[in-house]
């Protein structure tokens, strides 16, 4: 499927800066990324030679200014990279560098050369910035690409901050997730700051955690597609008693419910874009609504993640369990990042919680201006 028809525009017709992006991640992932390069990555976790060639033709970049060495691109645009991570399953922090080297750019801090990850102070663990002392204490958990990453961008509730994850003060514990990805557990003991600056995001509590969740809708929305594509391959190409096992009825409803669950996904996911790209760029007034549709779209794309595992693997048979298969790169990374800054659970429960304090008057009001959260201000 052309990701120029999937995410980052909310009108038909898509900027031509997000066609260039689109075009450009899609040739350089489609001629370096290959079931035996995956498989590659299975057995020695080696990116060097990946991140080179995104460094190249400056993806990692993408959302930084021009006057600051970037394409200048929205977070509409930069969608076209963050699906294409999903379709092709890339083993890169290049979602995680576009978000720091954005949330960098926009605290005025500069951009340091290299990958960087995303720690959110208050989650998975209890990490704290001391900016009197300017340094940084405490546990990080699950921290994405920590031994690939020199750098990370911490931040808390009002302030962002850069770390070396270099530095000889930081203890790490190797971990992966499902899909062999790092996941690291990181131990710092008055780490310096190398930066930090006021993050100006004003109404937005954890930066990280809310725009990471958005980051993962939308790999998660491209992981499916790609799930997509190879169980309708395999049903038409699996021929039983004489015909391709895709003309049984059962199947064809399979893969029309994991169809719509992806449909579903990705409308959520493309007006949480809107929403996020119009909030950074200031024409946004209330960021409860930024909240309530990333909120949605993580729900929607982490439930369609679960669903479209299940069925990918019961078109495919025994055959997709196996190792030599293909299908196992794409449905181990849906079956981890659907978990990844926050659970379709988690925020579910954020939305019901708000729901129910919206009360009978206020619900339906918040549901169509999408921010429950309208009565709790009128109250206070």
């Amino acid at each position: 499927m052309n990701c120029l028809e999937t995410l980052g525009a909310d009108s038909a017709t898509p900027s031509e800066l997000h066609t260039l992006i689109a075009e450009s991640v899609e040739r350089l992932f489609a001629r370096e990324i290959s079931a035996s390069a995956l498989a590659d990555f299975d057995r020695d976790g080696c990116i060097e030679a990946l991140w080179q060639r995104v460094v190249d033709i400056g993806l990692p970049h993408a959302l930084v200014p021009e006057q600051a060495g970037g394409s200048g691109a929205s977070l509409r645009d930069a969608s076209a990279i963050l699906r294409a991570i999903g379709y092709w399953q890339a083993p890169l922090p290049l979602g995680e560098t576009l978000l720091a080297t954005a949330l960098l750019t926009r605290a005025g801090l500069d951009i340091p050369e290299g990958s960087v990850s995303l720690i959110q102070a208050g989650r998975l663990g209890d990490v704290q910035l001391d900016l009197q002392g300017l340094s940084v204490n405490g546990r990080a958990e699950q921290v994405p690409w920590s031994r690939a990453c020199p750098w990370a961008v911490i931040a808390d509730d009002q302030h962002i901050a850069l770390v070396d994850l270099r530095h000889s003060s930081v203890e790490r514990s190797a971990a992966c997730n499902v899909a062999n990805e790092q996941r690291d557990t990181l131990c710092f003991q008055r780490t310096p700051l190398l930066a930090s600056a006021a993050l100006p995001l004003p109404g937005v509590g954890e930066p990280v955690w809310l725009l990471g969740a958005l980051l993962r809708a939308c790999t998660l929305v491209g992981a499916l597609e790609s799930a997509l594509d190879k169980a309708v391959g395999y049903a038409n190409e699996r021929v039983q008693f004489g015909k391709p096992i895709g003309r049984q009825q059962a199947l064809q409803q399979l893969l029309a419910q994991m169809a719509g669950a992806l449909a579903m996904a990705r409308m959520a996911t493309q007006i949480a874009l809107g929403s996020a790209s119009d909030f950074l760029d200031g024409q946004l007034a209330t960021p409860q609504r930024l909240l309530f549709d990333i909120a949605a779209a993580k729900v929607c794309a982490s439930e369609a993640a679960t669903l479209g595992c299940s069925v990918a693997h019961q078109v495919h048979g025994s055959i997709g369990f196996t190792h030599e298969h293909s299908l196992h790169h794409v449905t181990r990374r849906l079956w981890s990042w659907r978990e990844e800054f926050g659970s379709d659970a988690q925020w579910a429960q954020q939305l019901g919680s708000a729901a129910i304090e919206s009360g009978a008057l206020g619900f339906w009001d918040g549901l169509v201006e999408r921010d429950l959260w309208r009565t709790r201000r009128a109250l206070a």
